[in-house]
């Protein structure tokens, strides 16, 4: 039999379909309470862009425990039966893109919020913790009737008349055995604080099933005989508490709001009781609706392992914390807030669909914060040197991660000195220019490494800070090779002292051959490397340097098993070198003498692993009983 041609439409069966959306659809069971609370806030912005006069309108929760339910009101639009058939009964149908296209090309009113919904199956996301389901809808056109309709599976379905006076929707969940922790006040407050805490329109809960609260007041005016106040039992009604802000302050003005509200907004939402640095407030209407508030909060004492906070909302409804296709990555060491009701979510509202709106948006939150670095820098550069310490990783992470980020900010990159000033690259060159070679030198611990440190400044060089190993080799190799090529290199304060030498004739007759061996034996080095050069301290016995680029790839790869490779430098000008080498090179305490030196110089560099220490602390108290 001939097959004849035809084209038609692939149909999805709902009994395929809901075990799909229970299972698959979102990751977490709770997002359904955001879900419907938010296509409640939808129906009132339909509502109010039909009636801008309508007065105070709100979504309201309440909890029933003894009966087992969770009911979500609201006072918006409604639904006449023929939109419960279109938006109810059939799956990924949603309204809200059909309405707004009833008012496009209108100015959007003062106050109005958006559209949240997308999709038509985030209603569906209740049966994931429901045994059945019911809604009851009176729509606000004229002469509607109520709509009742009920499912226990969401695949079958029975409409009926229903019984609501009022315009609005509620949805009346029966909550399922298995899912009884959504009956319980502490953990529905939990979650509406999550997901709806700045959502447009208020947001209440109620307990179905507290009771009223009996308490004392004073009467006023009347006083017992011996003066106090005479008291009178009040009855309270339990009422419903609001859960949200409906005017979060991203949304408002920066000319309107105060550095204490942008603290205090700080402090509640990211719990921290350490005020931020400063902050960024994004407020964008072209070519893309963007609003937030991001917060520089102190990075330095614990980088390494800290990870900031950025909360994604759409439309004031909550998404999702750190999404890294919308946020640069290494602005994930903020904190603060994004809302942008355009992106492109996709259907669980949980991630973005990746295109290039996306990028645009994160290009332009990275330009925004270049901005305020750079304008910082320039019109209060005191200011800006006070944060520098703590935003430095921050600043040399961006570097490395966002080529555009660092051509924005490179000349309000500072290097702190051991001086405790502050000077950018091109300070640093100008400053030390004929004494440098084009290089930068600096320590990674100024006090540990305080000797070798001298022997630059006595020189007039300055020695940057760079202590933040997590970030600063990486920055460095960024700095030499890398899109930030400097035509110059960094070598810390041990990694060569030769150029650092004075003209002397002091200790020119010792035998460096002669100390090599020495220090050979001592340490038991057959490969050891021992020089002698004239340095402008004489207190300053030895010094071990190390390879600058050996060093860094151990340290980025935290390489432990790779062997340090240490050469020694002696001091020639040292009385101390000058009398070890007149010793006996077999005495017993001329080779204790020399491990202690050796140790001497390695701890100035980096402290000594924990057998090497115990090996010090021995040998210190035989040397002082020899001596004694």
């Amino acid at each position: 039999m001939a097959i004849v041609k035809e084209n038609g439409s692939v149909s999805i069966d709902a009994v395929n379909m809901m075990p799909v959306i229970k299972r698959w659809l979102y990751s977490d069971k709770d997002i359904f309470l955001r879900e419907v609370v938010s296509n409640g806030c939808d129906a009132i912005t339909k509502f109010r862009m039909l009636h801008p006069a309508a007065g105070d309108m709100s979504v309201l929760i309440t909890v029933d425990k003894e009966q087992k339910t969770l009911r979500i009101e609201d006072t918006g639009i409604g639904m006449t039966a023929d939109e419960v058939k279109r938006y109810i009964n059939q799956v990924a149908f949603s309204s809200a893109a059909e309405f707004m296209k009833k008012f496009e090309g209108q100015e959007k009113q003062e106050g109005q919020s958006d559209i949240i919904g997308h999709f038509g199956l985030g209603f569906y996301s209740v049966f994931m913790v429901s045994d059945k389901v019911e809604i009851e809808t009176l729509s606000a056109e004229d002469g509607a009737e109520p709509v009742h309709w009920e499912s226990a599976d969401g695949m079958s379905f029975e409409l009926s008349a229903g019984t609501r006076t009022a315009h609005g929707t509620e949805i009346i969940l029966h909550i399922s055995d298995e899912e009884s922790e959504f009956l319980e006040m502490s953990r529905v407050r939990e979650v509406l604080g999550r997901y709806c805490a700045y959502m447009a329109y208020p947001v209440l809960l109620f307990d179905a099933n507290a009771k009223p609260v009996e308490r004392e007041e004073p009467v006023e005016g009347e006083t017992n005989e011996d003066g106090s106040p005479v008291m009178r039992k009040v009855t309270e009604e339990p009422r419903p508490e609001q859960i949200n802000d409906t005017n979060p302050l991203w949304l408002r003005k920066p000319s309107d709001c105060t550095d204490d509200e942008y603290k205090a907004f700080y402090h509640k939402v990211f719990t921290d009781y350490d005020d931020p640095l400063f902050w960024i407030h994004l407020n964008v209407d072209y070519p893309f609706n963007l609003k937030g508030i991001l917060y520089f909060p102190k990075l330095k004492e614990d980088f390494g392992v800290r990870e900031g906070q950025i909360k994604l909302f759409s439309g004031q409804v909550f998404v999702a914390d750190n999404i890294k296709e919308i946020i640069p990555q290494f602005l994930m060491l903020l904190r603060g807030v994004i809302d942008c009701p355009d992106i492109p979510l996709n259907v669980s509202r949980s991630y973005l669909q990746n295109d290039g709106y996306v990028k645009k948006i994160s290009g332009h939150i990275t330009k925004k914060v270049a901005d305020k670095l750079t304008s910082l820098f320039s019109t209060d550069r005191k200011a800006y040197e006070s944060y520098w310490d703590d935003i430095a990783p921050f600043v040399k992470y961006g570097c490395i991660t966002d080529e555009k980020f660092y051509q924005q900010v490179k000349d309000a990159l500072l290097f702190r000195l051991t001086d405790g000033t502050y000077k950018t690259l091109q300070e640093y060159k100008d400053a030390n220019a004929e004494k440098t070679e084009n290089k930068v030198y600096y320590t990674a611990a100024p006090k540990r490494q305080a000797a070798a440190v001298s022997l630059y400044t006595k020189r007039g060089i300055d020695v940057a800070v760079l202590d933040f190993p997590e970030i600063d080799a990486s920055f460095l190799n960024f700095m030499e090779y890398g899109p930030g090529k400097a035509e110059l290199s960094f070598a810390r304060v041990d990694a060569d002292v030769s150029s650092l030498t004075e003209e002397s004739e002091d200790g020119k007759e010792l035998d460096a051959d002669k100390l090599q061996e020495l220090f050979r034996k001592a340490l038991k080095q057959e490969n050891l490397n021992v020089s002698l050069a004239p340095m402008a301290d004489e207190s300053l016995i030895a010094v071990v340097t190390e390879d600058e680029q050996m060093r860094r790839f151990r340290e980025m790869y935290r390489m432990k098993d790779m062997p340090e490779r240490y050469d020694l430098v002696l001091n020639r000008r040292s009385p101390t070198v000058q009398a070890l080498s007149a010793r006996d090179p077999e005495d017993d305490l001329t080779l204790l003498l020399c491990e202690q030196i050796y140790d001497l110089a390695r701890m100035a560099a980096r402290p000594l692993e924990a057998d090497q220490v115990t090996a010090f602390l021995t040998r210190s108290q035989e040397l002082l009983g020899k001596l004694v």
